[in-house]
């Protein structure tokens, strides 16, 4: 399908049509007026609920609540060394709440909510929605397991103290709890709109909210069209923040990457999102786009081995894997080189507590055999490598380099390509042995990855590994107020994690988009999604 079939040019035609994927799209000529003030994206898929605390939401469900909702709090933002903004994740700002204070034995938090909030049909904000809010976050499944990491577990704990005061109880001081206020799920909505569409056998309204708004965020609901296109329009009584400069955000599905790149050098999208690497490296030279590129502090990509399953239940096996995969030939072959390396460490015990941080691994294919060989398997061994098809682009090339690599230390791989919708349930069974896998922390303390990736039986577990001290000091970490004994604690799970090696990290890739060169504003969040909220026309 050539570049013209994509979009007609707003700005030139009264009503801009467009056909993504063979459907046709209109947009009003009062849009096509009003160019300068609209957002048009493309991208390789919408969100499948628009339910904030939607049960298997994807990442694109997690940047509609962002940019529809309010929550408490939010993170607030830093300016990294190659100019690109991200969130700072040890500073805590008011978003819906004007202030917060914590009491002295971080048993309780007051939240001040502002009393000219409204909700997106006028409705003002009350601490009885803020307590209601708080009381399905804790009651429906995605949001409850997450906030469970934080003490937040029961209604009981969300206390209305005034009709704009809302008060916060945990059982004990938990450094977990306030980050967990200010990330997608425990958004703030209007409950009584909820309500109506809820029913007996659906008290929260889950069915409904799938497809529909209930927010008070800066953008709300125009138009859903799943699998086609998304369209918000400003939310013009909010409050909580500087009100966005762009009135509106049509973000379309465009399922080729090509086809993205092209509307975007055509100048028929503002934003271009999910292009292959290659694409971003051709469209940064020519200097004629904003290519933003942030490292993805919070995500990391890696290769899994199962170590329940022969012969990866030997440490000298996982070693050995560890030497002899092709560091470098990968990150260059499937990310360009662009991205934050998780290779080549110093060897010896961690220099400091940062995690995800590189290891000190290096392909060294002599090491690689002699650890093989005092594994009994001198000649190697067979085994699949599998990855996710959805992300072949990157994991492909990865497989491909393992396969001949370890094929020089007498391993013999064949590699396996799974559908989407079968990966999940085969890892969450543990059912592959050795895998390519990238995965994400919603919050940053080196705890709370070890909490999630190293020990457990969840799916995130992804080596399947059972250590008795990792599990003890993970439940040391989360209490420890001390930080010089944090820090000692936490140095300890790296040093466990770089000599076990159940996962080997390869890298963080870089989170990138391609934007026409007058637009500014882009931050990056742990979620992974643009805030719409800040981005301005120069």
């Amino acid at each position: 399908m050539k570049r013209r079939n994509f979009f007609q040019g707003a700005a030139t035609a009264m009503t801009a049509v467009v056909i993504v994927a063979g459907a046709i799209f209109q947009t009003s000529p009062a849009l096509a007026q009003s160019r300068a003030a609209t957002l048009r994206v493309v991208q390789e898929a919408l969100p499948n609920t628009l339910d904030p605390a939607g049960l298997a939401g994807n990442p694109r469900a997690n940047g509609y609540s962002w940019n529809t909702y309010d929550r408490l709090i939010t993170f607030g933002k830093q300016s990294l060394p190659n100019g690109t903004e991200s969130y700072d994740y040890n500073k805590l700002e008011p978003e819906l709440a004007e202030s917060f204070a914590e009491s002295a034995d971080g048993k309780s938090i007051t939240f001040k909510i502002r009393q000219n909030a409204t909700f997106h049909d006028g409705t003002p904000v009350t601490a009885a929605d803020v307590k209601w809010s708080l009381d399905r976050a804790v009651s429906v499944t995605t949001a409850k397991n997450q906030l469970g990491t934080g003490s937040l577990t029961s209604p009981d704990q969300f206390v209305v103290v005034d009709p704009y005061t809302v008060r916060v109880d945990v059982p004990r001081k938990d450094r977990y709890t306030l980050p967990n206020l200010a990330i997608a799920f425990p958004v703030i909505l209007n409950s009584s709109l909820v309500k109506k569409n809820a029913t007996a056998q659906d008290p929260w309204g889950t069915e409904w909210l799938k497809s529909n708004d209930a927010g008070g965020g800066a953008f709300k609901l125009e138009k859903f069209e799943p699998g086609q296109q998304l369209v918000l329009v400003r939310h013009n009584g909010w409050k909580s923040g500087p009100l966005p400069t762009i009135e509106r955000v049509i973000t379309q599905v465009v399922p080729a990457a090509s086809n993205r790149r092209a509307l975007l050098e055509k100048g028929d999208a503002d934003i271009a999102l999910d292009l292959l690497p290659q694409d971003t490296v051709d469209l940064d030279k020519g200097g004629k786009f904003n290519i933003v590129s942030t490292t993805q502090v919070n995500a990391f990509q890696f290769v899994a081995m199962n170590t329940k399953t022969k012969p990866f239940d030997d440490i000298r096996v996982r070693q050995a894997v560890a030497y002899a995969l092709p560091y470098k030939a990968m990150f260059d072959a499937a990310l360009q080189g662009r991205g934050h390396p998780l290779f080549g460490g110093p060897s010896g015990l961690p220099a400091s507590n940062y995690f995800p941080a590189p290891h000190p691994y290096n392909t060294d294919l002599a090491k690689a055999k002699s650890l093989l060989t005092a594994a009994g398997l001198p000649n190697g061994f067979e085994t699949t490598f599998s990855f996710d098809l959805s992300v072949a682009s990157v994991a492909e090339p990865v497989a491909t380099l393992i396969q001949e690599s370890l094929g020089k230390v007498g391993i013999k791989v064949t590699i396996n390509k799974i559908p989407s919708g079968q990966i999940g349930q085969a890892l969450t069974k543990k059912e592959v042995p050795f895998y390519f896998e990238g995965s994400a922390a919603w919050l940053r303390d080196t705890d709370y990855f070890f909490r999630i990736f190293y020990q457990g039986s969840t799916r995130w577990n992804f080596g399947d590994f059972q250590n008795p001290e990792i599990a003890q000091l993970v439940q040391d970490a989360r209490w420890e107020a001390n930080p010089a004994k944090y820090t000692a604690i936490t140095k300890r799970m790296i040093q466990i994690a770089n000599e076990e090696v159940p996962v080997v990290l390869l890298w963080q890739a870089a989170q990138e988009l391609a934007a026409q060169k007058n637009l500014k504003g882009f931050v990056y969040y742990f979620h992974r999604q643009v805030d719409f909220r800040k981005i301005s026309r120069l």
